[in-house]
């Protein structure tokens, strides 16, 4: 089965996050994919980390890699159908090739955004809860 993931499960794989356990188990055992995107958001998200004085350089050298281990195929994106979304939902790009994705593939997709899920349960993609 494919799955469509985006930065926020990654994340909180990788950090330990409480939902890390359950997140594992509903991808296990699945081909996870992903917008191309992704290592550039997960750089973003790693690099506000210091600055934000939640994590050391070294902390996150270490998630990065982690996120490295991470069986992902990395998707290229219909940007025209990206855009014409993010633009009759009013979400951002990143959103939208997130949910494009979903669509193009026809593959369920598990966030733990709230925003992105119910801008993709709106286009019609089916969602993986996590609770």
């Amino acid at each position: 089965m494919d799955i469509i993931v985006d930065t926020s499960v990654l994340l909180a794989v990788i950090t330990y996050e409480p939902t890390r356990t359950r997140l594992i188990e509903l991808t296990t055992d699945a081909h996870l994919l992903t917008p191309a995107s992704v290592p550039w958001e997960m750089g973003n998200a790693f690099s506000a980390m210091p600055k934000r004085k939640r994590a050391t350089l070294d902390q996150v050298r270490q998630a990065w890699h982690a996120y490295q281990q991470i069986p992902l195929r990395f998707l290229e994106v219909d940007m025209e159908h990206a855009l014409r979304l993010a633009d009759q939902q009013s979400i951002y790009a990143y959103d939208a090739y997130v949910i494009v994705c979903a669509i193009q593939h026809k593959s369920a997709l598990i966030t733990l955004d709230g925003g992105l899920r119910q801008a993709a349960i709106q286009a019609g993609v089916t969602i993986i809860e996590v609770v």
